[in-house]
């Protein structure tokens, strides 16, 4: 497992060993104590798995007093992932990450993904449980953002297609950054 810093201090991508033959594959895609040396230290308490056609983009989507880490990775397809520091007060606030690999996003980022293959199984896990009424978005498209997607016109949910613009976030509704 190699571990990378991104320029968005605490997001960091993680490329797993691939161990290929004539059978298949195996990859070991999680191992705590390795992630732990790199600084990953959070308790994981939830498992999700979504599954999205061609052109879905989920978020950008946060919560409020639950803020949630998350270790992302694609089990079959291809997204485009993203993470937006949120954080107030941050060195890098507004300022977003893509990539292909997994992902790690420490509290305090939004994050999002759009579906670049004809379907795709996306699987995280958070480091706090789902909790509805903390539930938030940002504009997936907020040019102050500024991610490129690659997508025309995204399927959207009604929820992300009404996100606001993270400066129009209330400030009681964004983490603090803590150095």
């Amino acid at each position: 497992m190699e571990i990378l810093r991104t320029p968005l201090p605490g997001v960091l991508l993680i490329k797993p060993h691939v161990y290929q033959d004539a059978r298949g594959f195996f990859v070991e895609t999680y191992r705590a104590e390795k992630l732990a040396a790199a600084g990953i230290r959070d308790d994981f308490v939830q498992d999700n798995h979504s599954r999205s056609v061609r052109g879905v983009l989920r978020g950008l989507h946060y919560q409020v007093r639950h803020f949630q880490a998350k270790l992302c990775r694609v089990a079959s397809g291809e997204v485009f992932d993203a993470a937006v520091d949120i954080r107030l007060g941050s060195p890098t606030f507004g300022k977003s990450d893509e990539n292909q690999w997994q992902l790690y996003i420490p509290r305090g980022f939004a994050h999002g993904f759009v579906v670049r293959s004809e379907c795709a199984d996306f699987l995280y896990k958070c480091s706090d449980y789902y909790d509805g009424p903390s539930d938030r978005s940002i504009a997936w498209n907020d040019p102050a953002i500024g991610i490129t997607w690659d997508v025309a016109s995204p399927i959207l949910s009604a929820k992300d297609q009404a996100a606001p613009k993270l400066a129009a976030v209330p400030p009681e509704f964004l983490p603090r950054y803590e150095p």
